[in-house]
């Protein structure tokens, strides 16, 4: 077994690194207090190659490995998980989705420019009454020849007003329960398909979460993705890397929260020296680190395993669980060990811990990553 990342992986690492602290700190604050989209930083993640990292070159992508990816998710989400999450959403749910699934027509149309972040795309599957349940799908794609009539409403989607390119699950034939449901690539602009109001969240504020209204959208036929009725498996399989995407972003809200709690500790003094010193403070710094860890060798696994070719539903479930759990407990640590000053947006991790709750929701809430888990291992 070798716990060594290559020279690559290393120098990744490092760039993501120097991206986050120089790039997305600055502002990071008040991009949060007044739900601005990172549009510029973002812009700069496509010219360097981190939105569309595992897409084969000859689409425009940057051809790397799954493990590269997380070290990117881990780096910028310790900074600014509000501009993380389109990183992931762009690269684990769109790109993955239309390179794996997708026609090569669909390809030189639309993953080109989404890839080389040219522009970014959405992934629509969740609605009013379809979150965890993602076979109730009640938005349709009625059949029209050489078209689809789309209607219905789409929740919660991440990229809502910025993206170009939708991917949108939509039920055709009722009857055939979840064999009926397909994938559609919706463009920005078509007849009939309108943005909602962007939501006002707990945390990630920065990034643009709406609801999409389809009223009548016609959908041409070359934009169904898969064969008929293929369209909750691509979604499945989609969210399945999905979700080491939002592992790693919640390992990287832990550890970012880690960092400051451990520098803050160093430097504060209560009773005459470093708070750190206190067994009180130093075990809280133990735990934390610990947890850390943990996620973070599970969610190098479930990658690494992707990057194999072999399978990582367990493994990406297991990741995505204990990295969000981690994520909560290090971030509630960190604001306590900061003290007042913790809760004071000054200081950051009274935000780390706001944006680290959703990674227990999005993308399978933990209660489903726990079904996915149970299921595997009682076979």
């Amino acid at each position: 077994m070798h716990f060594e990342l290559s020279e690559e992986q290393l120098m990744i690492q490092q760039a993501a690194r120097d991206f986050a602290q120089n790039e997305l700190k600055p502002g990071v604050i008040e991009r949060d207090e007044h739900q601005k989209f990172p549009a510029e930083q973002v812009k700069k993640l496509g010219e360097l190659g981190f939105l569309g990292m595992m897409v084969d070159p000859k689409y425009n992508g940057s051809g790397l490995d799954a493990l590269s990816y997380v070290l990117v998710m881990e780096e910028l989400s310790k900074v600014d998980a509000s501009t993380s999450v389109v990183v992931s959403v762009n690269n684990s749910l769109v790109c993955y989705g239309l390179e794996a699934y997708g026609t090569e027509a669909q390809k030189e149309k639309y993953l080109k420019p989404l890839a080389s972040g040219e522009c970014i795309g959405a992934f629509c599957l969740s609605e009013p009454e379809a979150g965890s349940d993602a076979t109730s799908q009640q938005t349709t794609a009625e059949d029209k020849g050489d078209y689809y009539l789309l209607n219905g409403t789409k929740n919660w989607i991440t990229n809502g007003s910025n993206a170009k390119y939708y991917l949108v699950i939509a039920q055709t034939d009722r009857a055939l329960k979840h064999r009926g449901i397909n994938a559609f690539i919706v463009e920005k602009g078509m007849e009939g398909f309108t943005i909602g109001p962007k939501e006002n969240k707990l945390g990630i504020r920065g990034s643009d979460t709406h609801s999409l209204m389809f009223n009548d959208v016609k959908v041409p036929k070359e934009n169904r993705i898969g064969e008929d009725g293929f369209g909750f498996k691509f979604a499945m399989k989609t969210l399945e890397g999905g979700r080491i995407g939002i592992a790693a972003q919640a390992l990287g809200i832990a550890a970012g929260a880690y960092e400051l709690a451990l520098a803050y500790a160093k430097e504060r003094k209560a009773f005459g020296k470093p708070i750190a010193e206190h067994q009180a403070i130093a075990f809280k710094l133990a735990d934390m680190a610990s947890q850390i860890e943990a996620a973070r060798l599970l969610v190098y696994k479930a990658a690494w395993l992707k990057d194999q070719g072999k399978p990582y539903l367990l493994e990406g479930s297991m990741a995505k669980l204990m990295a969000s759990k981690a994520a909560m407990d290090v971030t509630v640590e960190a604001v306590q060990i900061h003290g007042g000053y913790g809760f004071v947006k000054e200081y950051h991790v009274e935000r780390l811990m706001r944006d680290a709750k959703i990674t227990q929701i999005y993308e399978g809430t933990s209660e489903i990553q726990k079904m996915v888990i149970s299921r595997d291992i009682l076979k």
